[in-house]
Order: structure tokens, then C-alpha cells, then sequence
């Protein structure tokens, strides 16, 4: 049985999977935004949120490696950190570059519909609509993995609630355990007592019959043989 600590990583890192592909998933959604500023900054709001909650979660790793009891294990957690936090400095830059794209992007659009007029508007409208619809797929396909991702945390913490209720189980065994242990032991000592106390008693009464023996034999002896 895994311990909870090792539960807790594992968590951890299906977490920071979990937030590193959304991320992934709404740069692609600004790169591909042609407008307008408001949709690209409530981008950048989604996007900020789960840079928090992925770095929240990479700092509960780290911790969790420097508790770890063996070094070996300690070092690969810490190895495993440094990847996590280089992946984010990776998405960090991606997000940058995907932001100056599709400003560029809506710069040139709002600049040639100006000079194009209506005929620009319709095919800006056809471009985001099919925009909409790749977006759509990628979100149902990013929302499945999100489930998928949620029932494994939700049985990792039923396996944590199973591994704390057979803890209990344990310590509740091995207290009973000591205290069957300290009956036993108490017994053990009154029966030697006992055996002691027996030992005893058959000496004296063996040490009274020998000499009730021998002042009868002396009182016979004195009745039939009085001259000796």
C-alpha cells in the first residue's frame, strides 16, 4: 500500500499535467483570437489564474520532495520541480508571444477593415466563427481530460481515506496488543508467585509429617524399650 505522502505527489503531479495542458490550451485560443481586445484580455485573466494554481501546485511538490526521508527519492522529486518550473517559463514565454501575435493580428484586421469595409467584416465574421469551432473541439477535448484527471484525484483521495482508516485499524490494534501484553505479563507473575507459594507449603508440610513421624517412633520407643 502506497503511503499518503507518495499519494499526495502523485496527485500533485497529475494536478500540474492538468493545468500545464489548459494552459497550453488557451495560449493556442489567443494565438488563434483575432479580436476583439476584450476577448484577449479575458484570455490573459483565464490564463493568469491557472499560471497561479499551476505554480501553487509545483511549490506543494517541492515541498513534498524536501520532506522526503531517502535522498534518492528526494533528488528525483526535485529534478522532477525543476522540469515543472522550466515547462512554466516555456509557457510564460510562449504567452508573451502568443499576446504580440494576436495584437499584430488585430491591428492588421481592424487597419484592412478600414480599407476594405464590408466585405472584410463578412470574412472576419467567416474566420471567427471557424476560429470558434476549432476552439470548441480543443475546449470538449481539453474538458475530457479535465474529467478524466478529476476521477483519478477523487480515487487517489478515497485510496488517502482508506489508508487513513487502516492506520487507525492498527494503532488501535497494537494498543490492545500492549494491553493484552501487560495482562499476560501479570498473570505470568502471579503463577510463579503461585508456584513459589506451593513449593513452600509442600516443605512445611512435608517438614511437619517427618517430625510428627518422629516424635511418634520416640513416644513408641520410649513405651516399648524403656531401658534403651
Amino acid at each position: 500500500m502506497a503511503a499518503p505522502q507518495d499519494v499526495h505527489v502523485r496527485i500533485c503531479n497529475q494536478e500540474i499535467v492538468k493545468f500545464d495542458l489548459e494552459v497550453k490550451a488557451l495560449i493556442q485560443d489567443i494565438r488563434d483570437c483575432s479580436g476583439p481586445l476584450s476577448t484577449l484580455t479575458e484570455l490573459n485573466t483565464k490564463v493568469k489564474e491557472k499560471f497561479q494554481q499551476l505554480r501553487h501546485r509545483i511549490q506543494e511538490l517541492e515541498q513534498s520532495a524536501k520532506e522526503q526521508d531517502k535522498e534518492s527519492e528526494k533528488q528525483v522529486l526535485l529534478q522532477e520541480v525543476e522540469n515543472h518550473k522550466k515547462q512554466m517559463l516555456s509557457n510564460q514565454t510562449s504567452w508573451r508571444k502568443a499576446n504580440l501575435t494576436c495584437k499584430i493580428a488585430i491591428d492588421n484586421l481592424e487597419k484592412a477593415e478600414l480599407l476594405q469595409g464590408g466585405d472584410l467584416l463578412r470574412q472576419r465574421k467567416t474566420t471567427k466563427e471557424s476560429l470558434a469551432q476549432t476552439s470548441s473541439s480543443i475546449t470538449e477535448s481539453l474538458m475530457g481530460i479535465s474529467r478524466m484527471m478529476s476521477q483519478q484525484v477523487q480515487q487517489s483521495e478515497e485510496a488517502m481515506q482508506t489508508l487513513a482508516n487502516s492506520s487507525r485499524t492498527i494503532l488501535d490494534a497494537n494498543e490492545e496488543f500492549k494491553s493484552m501484553s501487560g495482562t499476560i505479563q501479570l498473570g505470568r507473575k502471579l503463577i510463579t508467585k503461585y508456584n513459589r507459594r506451593e513449593l513452600t507449603d509442600k516443605l512445611l508440610i512435608f517438614l511437619a509429617l517427618a517430625l510428627f513421624l518422629a516424635t511418634v517412633l520416640y513416644i513408641i520407643k520410649k513405651r516399648l524399650f524403656p531401658f534403651l
